[in-house]
């Protein structure tokens, strides 16, 4: 099923009547699907409700479902298209974040994963090492794409916390969405993520270009819009990560005082 255009989806999101189908078991905080009905269009959505968050130390309680919706909004003003369409509405559960559900084609090939360490696939990166059961040597890895290059760039504006493996998606038109931004935007630095292998290597043209326009963009609506999910200093780390970002042109660092690959890897 092809994905639906974005001001369809968020149409759809907003308005249309939820019949919840199960809860995701594997997700740390309840996780629903659900299918949404709207003038007789009906597709799946995920839907977080608040009250099923599960607390967390780091991050002040109630919050994760506006982190989700921020990650939307920034997606949306890079113009890259990464992050499915996400808001914030009323449901069976109460309010949480809902996003448009994204079909991954039965033949779809992952772009991250753990291979045999002397048989690193020509065009990927090699991000860590890790051993079997048996002792044998293995990478973790992914794919020298552009797509993923781009949700690179998007997890160290928003600071995501956990880039799993498992968080990237991959549609039937051949766009790559990242999903499960919960743990995001804190204002110290907590990016852990598996799509380490450009670090310190030189940001490509279109981010510069793109990360020029988000910040005037956070200057006026977007960062409006983001403080309406989260404080005002989140919001403006988000800013002084841009310009950190553009300043030196490159591609983050994995952090030395936390563990730079979320666990799981994928």
């Amino acid at each position: 099923m092809s994905v639906l255009p974005e001001d369809d989806a968020v149409e759809l999101l907003t308005r249309g009547e939820m019949e919840l189908e199960g809860r995701l078991v594997d997700a740390s905080n309840t996780t629903l699907r659900a299918e949404i009905t709207l003038d007789g269009l009906t597709r799946r959505c995920v839907y977080k409700p608040v009250r099923g968050e599960r607390p967390l130390w780091d991050f002040p309680d109630g919050t994760l479902a506006g982190r989700e919706v921020s990650a939307y909004l920034v997606s949306q003003s890079t113009g890259w298209g990464l992050v499915p369409p996400t808001i914030l509405r009323d449901g069976p559960l109460g309010v949480g974040a809902c996003q448009l559900w994204i079909d991954e084609p039965d033949d779809a090939s992952s772009l991250i994963g753990f291979v045999p360490a002397y048989d690193v696939p020509e065009g990927w990166l090699a991000v860590a090492s890790a051993r079997d059961e048996e002792g044998d040597a293995y990478a973790l890895a992914h794919a020298d794409d552009p797509r993923l290059a781009r949700l690179a760039v998007l997890d160290a504006v928003i600071n995501n916390a956990d880039r799993k493996g498992g968080h990237v998606l991959y549609a039937p038109d051949d766009r790559v969405f990242g999903v499960d931004h919960g743990v995001s935007f804190h204002v110290e630095n907590k990016l852990r993520t598996v799509l380490w292998g450009w670090t310190g290597k030189a940001l490509p043209a279109e981010a510069v270009e793109t990360l020029s326009s988000l910040r005037a963009a956070l200057d006026g609506s977007l960062g409006e819009a983001l403080e309406e999910h989260l404080t005002i200093s989140e919001v403006q780390h988000i800013r002084l990560r841009v310009k950190r970002l553009l300043r030196v042109a490159k591609f983050p660092d994995p952090p030395t005082d936390w563990p730079a690959v979320p666990w799981p890897p994928v």
